[in-house]
Parts: C-alpha cells; sequence; structure tokens
C-alpha cells in the first residue's frame, strides 16, 4: 500500500499555488493559500528537518543584525 506524507503533498500543493499568476487570484484564494502553508509549517516544526531550518534562519538573521551595526 503507498501511504503519502501528509507534509509532502502539502509542499506539493503550495508550489503548484504559487506558479499561478498573481493576478488570477482572489482575496479568498490567497487566504487559502496562507493556511495551506501555515499548516506545512506546523507539520515541518517539530521534525529534525523543521529545527535545521530554524536554525538555519536564526543564524542567518543573527549575521544580518551584526552586518548592519
Amino acid at each position: 500500500m503507498l501511504t503519502i506524507n501528509v507534509a509532502v503533498l502539502l509542499a506539493v500543493i503550495v508550489f503548484f499555488r504559487l506558479r499561478r499568476r498573481t493576478e488570477a487570484r482572489s482575496r479568498n484564494d490567497e487566504k487559502l493559500t496562507v493556511v495551506i502553508v501555515l499548516a506545512l509549517g506546523v507539520l515541518i516544526a517539530p521534525t529534525p528537518a523543521g529545527q535545521g531550518i530554524v536554525n538555519l534562519l536564526g543564524q542567518l538573521a543573527s549575521g544580518v543584525t551584526q552586518a548592519g551595526r
């Protein structure tokens, strides 16, 4: 039996939704995209990959802050 990881499925959905032209989106369409991205973030956050992304973004923010001083 084939199993599908929900986070991977949401990532594919987000990818195809963001490929669409901006002019063709309604407000409800944009809100739905935001909800899907937030759900993807909640699913990815507790995983090791999510923790790695958080650490990488933290280091990037720290570097930008130090470069601005």
